[in-house]
């Protein structure tokens, strides 16, 4: 038996829905910039926060951030709307978890909400041991989760790579 073949045989499998959250929060002056929008760090700060509730919902397990593989800025998010934020874990590998999540604005005086930005991060469960543990698998049961779940394995390759050549770099440093 294989480690894959182990790996699905022990676990079950949960829908992408089982970890879908939401959160929303009123941008006042102070979360932002000069320029009247919301900081940059601060989105990150939501985005690390929701993305580790999703991936906590779907394996009821610590977990912790391994990385993050993107946050794309769409548009900004001015003082006095709301930041409405969507996280849902995509696909998961034996430890691993990779979750989407989608930023928005929402304009509470007109209703009008608009994508402000997409980010992808990857979490690790970890065991009572303190060492990685294994997670369930997931069934995505949308469109947009089919997506997601068919495109997650091309951006996995992707975060291999990059980890490879930050690896390469490393060792030409110290050489």
């Amino acid at each position: 038996m294989t480690d894959a073949t182990a790996h699905t045989d022990a676990l079950v499998v949960k829908p992408t829905s089982a970890s879908r959250t939401h959160m929303t929060d009123l941008v006042l002056p102070p979360d932002t910039n000069t320029h009247g929008t919301i900081f940059g760090g601060r989105v990150m700060a939501y985005v690390d926060k929701i993305a580790s509730i999703a991936a906590m919902r779907h394996c009821r397990l610590p977990v912790v951030t391994a990385s993050s593989d993107s946050l794309d800025f769409l548009a900004p998010i001015h003082a006095g709307e709301a930041i409405r934020l969507e996280a849902f874990v995509t696909w998961t590998h034996k430890t691993s978890m990779e979750i989407f999540c989608r930023i928005e604005s929402e304009d509470l005086l007109t209703g009008e909400c608009r994508l402000t930005g997409t980010s992808y991060l990857t979490f690790v469960a970890i065991g009572a041991d303190g060492r990685p543990a294994l997670v369930p698998l997931v069934n995505p049961e949308t469109d947009e989760e089919r997506w997601h779940f068919e495109t997650a394995a091309q951006r996995r390759e992707m975060r291999l790579r990059r980890k490879h050549e930050r690896t390469l770099a490393q060792a030409q440093r110290v050489n």
